[in-house]
């Protein structure tokens, strides 16, 4: 993809958060039916179906579904010095990888979704089961975890993985995360048959009315396990039914096999997510 069109990316998205943001506003000033008021209020602390790259156990009702798009920019943020950066645009005019997801409600807090990332054109496609909702005397959030992903538009390199994802949702402000995950054939561009256990643990703090930080790491429990933990932090901004996070990660992997095999050591990219919500 050529600089341009990178950098179009880039800036069509900041403006349309603008526009979102100011929808948003006009959509918040509106009286809304007491169950969608509801709903909301579950989910502020928890705004989104992705973490950074993690998933989170944010619920999709009945044939809801929402679209994301993953971006992580090749450059590396901590080769060369501030002026090198600066000539590449911090990255914008070294390339993307980009993944699109759309993700859909199939059942009661049953959701299905395809992905697909440029990284060896992989294919992803996982179902989520929100088993457990935080309330009464039920202190977390509990979602159980299937997928499998395949290289070369899913003809080669196949990981199937099996996991869970817990929350605690603490008021309004601030959300924990552990997802510990397994995944088989980690190792295979080695042509060694592995699997790797993760633990993925992260948070989200809300610092203002729609203004969230947020990070992440997943340490690798068991396993086939290279380099360094994949690990990553945000800021992100919501905006009615649209999230657009602005992330740093030490590598540009967004499945569970990707995830599992980690990231680098000195080694910073910087990407974005920009996701919207149709329910």
């Amino acid at each position: 993809m050529s600089v341009i069109s990178h950098r179009a990316i880039v800036f069509s998205a900041a403006a349309l958060l603008t526009v979102c943001t100011s929808t948003a506003a006009a959509q918040d000033a509106a009286p809304e039916p007491d169950a969608s008021r509801a709903h909301r209020a579950l989910a502020i602390a928890e705004p989104d179906f992705r973490v950074l790259n993690l998933p989170s156990t944010l619920d999709l009702r009945l044939h809801g579904s929402n679209f994301q798009l993953t971006h992580r920019f090749n450059g590396n943020l901590r080769r060369g010095g501030f002026g090198e950066q600066a000539g590449n645009l911090f990255g914008l005019d070294q390339g993307a990888a980009v993944g699109f997801e759309y993700r859909f409600g199939v059942a009661p807090h049953l959701q299905a979704a395809v992905y697909r990332t440029a990284i060896d054109k992989t294919f992803q496609f996982h179902g989520k089961y929100d088993a457990l909702r935080q309330g009464g005397s039920l202190p977390v959030s509990l979602s159980a975890l299937v997928s499998v992903e395949g290289t070369d538009n899913f003809q080669d390199r196949y990981a199937p993985a099996l996991g869970m994802a817990v929350s605690r949702v603490l008021g309004d402000r601030v959300a924990v995360y552990a997802t510990p995950i397994w995944v088989h054939n980690t190792a295979a561009l080695l042509n060694v048959d592995r699997d790797t256990v993760f633990v993925g643990l992260g948070t989200r703090v809300r610092v203002g009315s729609s203004v969230y930080v947020v990070s992440e790491v997943a340490p690798r429990a068991a396993g086939y396990s290279p380099d360094k933990a994949a690990w990553g932090f945000a800021l992100e901004k919501r905006a009615g039914g649209h999230m657009f996070q602005l992330n740093f990660n030490n590598g540009q992997g967004t499945t569970f096999g990707q995830l599992a095999r980690g990231g680098f050591a000195q080694s910073l990219y910087l990407g974005f997510n920009l996701a919207r919500k149709f329910f």
